[in-house]
């Protein structure tokens, strides 16, 4: 490999980032990809990667540190990147063990331990449900005689809504507590806020936010995961006063974390009852779903793009495509069929269709913020009739 051109290892227990890894290589980077052998026979970008690894998984960090440090031996890696939100840390860690640049282990704790990042907002003056960690039992007894029910206990380093269970009596929670044994110091305990919940959608350049998007999911994912449905978000009408709110909330939130560059993608909870807005939870990732299609449709940004032009050329001058101000909606849902034939949904405004097993999912982009309402509850009413299928929720994410 050439030891002038930029090599950049990809690390991915998830089959995702394909846009990252080409447009890696238009940048005249060296591109590996470290994956777990179950994905495979995914549609990996192959022309856009130079050598695919893989292990059998990455449960065993210390394995995949050692065939890290393998590759290394002959290849001038210089940067390395987690393309799935389970794997920050892991990168991080090994980003520590080889002193290579990028986020360390305790700046990777904000973004994927809940409980960090909860403890963090609350420093940064950040509005937070009440919560509390589960390991000092007099901490939880406090909490849960002073604070109202319904609570959620919520595993620290899960995505999304992944095996947070619901509670309405402290008998309940303690329950699950015992059942959880030495593994209860992984979870904590927080107050559910009936809410509207929304996302922003971020890049960041050298410490400064220089592009957030404000969406808005049409249900709250815990009763999307938990009660089975169709998953949706929107792009918020950017002249309401709650945009210019969360991206000063979001900006607060991303540089008081400590984020350098890359994408983020973080939830904020808004009270239906009070209208106050509360951080949730975040990442240093690009949104799943779909969402990052969502965002390149309503603003011609495409977020795996622009994270990796940041990487192949730390040093080089950031400059954003020119932006749309147009509208994005997302509809996703778990499918019936193997390969559901979404042929029939035929508008105009459709620009990009999921192609993914048992899955069925459109992206809609339009000038008009009611186009995007009208296409997502026909499609959602449309999906959940001729394609909806539920699955149990898993407390964790399989590959």
């Amino acid at each position: 490999m050439d030891p002038a051109r930029p090599c950049i290892l990809c690390v991915s227990s998830y089959f995702k980032g394909n846009r990252f890894l080409q447009q890696c290589k238009r940048d005249g980077a060296q591109v590996l990809l470290l994956t777990v052998a179950s994905t495979l026979q995914e549609p990996w970008a192959r022309e856009a990667i130079d050598e695919v690894h893989a292990l059998p998984s990455f449960t065993e960090w210390r394995h995949v540190l050692n065939g890290v440090a393998y590759l290394l031996r002959s290849r001038p890696v210089r940067t390395i990147v987690a393309l799935d939100d389970f794997d920050v840390e892991l990168v991080a860690s090994l980003r520590e063990h080889f002193r290579l640049p990028g986020m360390n282990e305790s700046t990777a704790r904000f973004f994927r331990d809940k409980l960090a990042m909860r403890v963090k907002a609350v420093e940064l003056g950040i509005p937070v449900p009440e919560f509390t960690a589960v390991h000092y039992h007099e901490d939880v007894r406090r909490f849960l005689a002073t604070v109202p029910a319904p609570w959620l206990l919520k595993p620290r380093a899960e995505a999304s809504a992944m095996g947070i269970r619901k509670c309405h009596h402290p008998d309940e929670v303690w329950q699950h507590l015992d059942r959880l044994g030495d593994e209860q110091s992984f979870f904590l305990l927080e107050r559910m806020i009936p809410s509207d919940l929304y996302h922003v959608d971020s890049l960041v350049v050298e410490r400064q936010v220089v592009f957030s998007e404000v969406s808005r999911y049409r249900r709250p994912l815990l009763e999307v995961y938990h009660e089975g449905g169709i998953f949706a978000s929107q792009t918020v009408a950017r002249h309401l006063p709650e945009v210019a709110t969360l991206r000063g909330l979001n900006e607060r939130l991303l540089l008081g974390f400590g984020m350098v560059r890359g994408t983020s993608h973080t939830e904020y909870l808004r009270a239906r009852d009070t209208g106050q807005f509360y951080f949730l939870e975040t990442s240093a990732r690009v949104g799943g779903a779909s969402i990052s299609d969502m965002v390149e449709a309503a603003t011609g940004v495409n977020l795996w793009e622009e994270w990796a032009k940041l990487e192949t050329d730390p040093e080089r001058s950031h400059r954003l495509p020119p932006l749309r101000s147009e509208y994005g909606g997302v509809v996703v849902s778990l499918a019936r069929q193997e390969w559901p034939d979404s042929t029939g949904f035929a508008d105009p405004e459709i620009c990009y269709r999921l192609q993914q097993k048992h899955h069925i999912g459109l992206v809609v982009r339009s000038a008009s913020l009611e186009r995007i309402d009208q296409l997502l509850d026909d499609y959602s009413a449309r999906i959940a009739r001729d394609h909806h299928a539920v699955a149990p929720p898993s407390d964790k994410a399989t590959h």
